[in-house]
């Protein structure tokens, strides 16, 4: 019973983030769509299929990823060199990252985001030991750089940053010398500064962030809009479906600033919750995590949930301005087919590692 309280938290975030879902997107669904449910609806099929997603990983034994990890990974690393073909893969907000299958768009960053956890942990648990010489992090590392590389061509940095910090976390906590994360840690910090000033929109996020009212009807405007909708909110919050901020003043609330106007209409008590509930949902998975007999399996539940987490992380400091903008979502809550997909697979393998032990 005591397991089974992951899903419950898991279903808790899922059934709110619906409800946000409706209330953020309703009046721009109107306007857009002429269909106030029309998100709503699409999220909800989006949830049943994830659920039916999660039950059927959840069955499958873990081990089979690890025996199929390259074959995966080379698979994942096709589909986002396809992407960027134009005519195969279609340009949204300005980045080349979806694939058009009629229904709903497939992202295949997110897709290489789990081929890459469960290649790396695999070659952790076949290497673990070695990990302490610099050669032998250099493989996972190679490999990571690549799907970075390719991820940065649509372009989405936000994806990215959060894939490689999923894998140095990964690779910290095996035998690593504190020297050599020092010296990936330095050499992360330089790359993303060179990346920041070879674009000029990224610069623009920067100057945002230390001061959106520098630029409040460019860059800074989301930035902006975000504040207003989370200060009126209060200790408690305007009520359900009450929010102002999603009366055509923050952009397309339902995705990645969906917790402004969460926090908008429940307040500050409401988003301590929310972030309680995910707090004790990413804990109680790394607890778990260092229970599993074999390192493959232990790996493969840290990797799966620090990029849940660290994505988590980024979405809310952005939302509150602790963060540059960077276009993730809030996993479980925002609207999007293939993030929430994804995500629900990897609790779903959580879970059948989990039963394990």
């Amino acid at each position: 019973m005591k397991k089974r309280k992951i899903l419950l938290i898991v279903f808790i975030i899922l059934s709110i983030g619906l409800l946000m879902v409706y209330s953020s997107s309703h009046i721009w669904a109107q306007y857009k769509e002429n269909d106030s449910f029309y998100y709503f609806k699409r999220q909800a099929i989006f949830v049943i299929v994830g659920l039916l997603l999660l039950f059927f990983f959840s069955k499958i034994d873990y081990h089979l990823y690890q025996k199929h990890s390259l074959k995966i990974i080379i698979l994942a690393t096709i589909l986002l060199v396809l992407v960027l073909i134009p005519g195969v893969g279609i340009v949204r907000g300005g980045s080349r990252s979806w694939f058009n299958l009629g229904l709903f768009a497939l992202q295949p960053s997110e897709i290489y985001k789990i081929a890459l956890i469960i290649y790396v942990s695999d070659y952790i648990s076949h290497h673990y030991h070695q990990m302490k010489k610099l050669r032998y992090c250099l493989k996972p590392l190679i490999v990571m750089g690549i799907g970075f590389f390719l991820i940065m061509l649509q372009p989405d940095f936000g994806s990215g940053f959060v894939m490689c910090c999923s894998i140095l976390l990964m690779i910290i906590i095996t035998p690593f010398p504190f020297r050599y994360i020092v010296f990936l840690g330095l050499s992360g910090i330089l790359m993303i500064i060179l990346m920041i000033i070879s674009a000029p929109y990224r610069m623009k996020r920067i100057f945002a962030f230390l001061d959106p009212f520098q630029d409040p009807l460019g860059s800074g405007f989301q930035m902006i809009q975000s504040l207003y909708a989370i200060g009126p909110g209060g200790i408690l919050g305007s009520g359900f479906d009450q929010s102002i901020q999603k009366h055509f003043y923050l952009p397309e609330p339902q995705t990645d600033f969906i917790f402004a106007i969460y926090l908008e209409e429940f307040g500050f008590i409401g988003g301590i919750l929310l972030i309680l509930l995910y707090a004790y949902l990413f804990i109680t998975c790394f607890n778990y995590a260092k229970k599993v007999d074999d390192l493959f399996g232990s790996f493969l539940m840290i990797g799966m949930t620090s990029m849940i987490g660290i994505q988590t992380i980024i979405n809310l400091g952005v939302v509150v301005g602790l963060f540059p903008v960077t276009g993730v979502t809030l996993p479980l809550m925002s609207y999007g087919g293939t993030s929430l997909l994804v995500t629900l697979i990897e609790i779903g393998i959580m879970y059948n590692i989990i039963k394990s032990i």
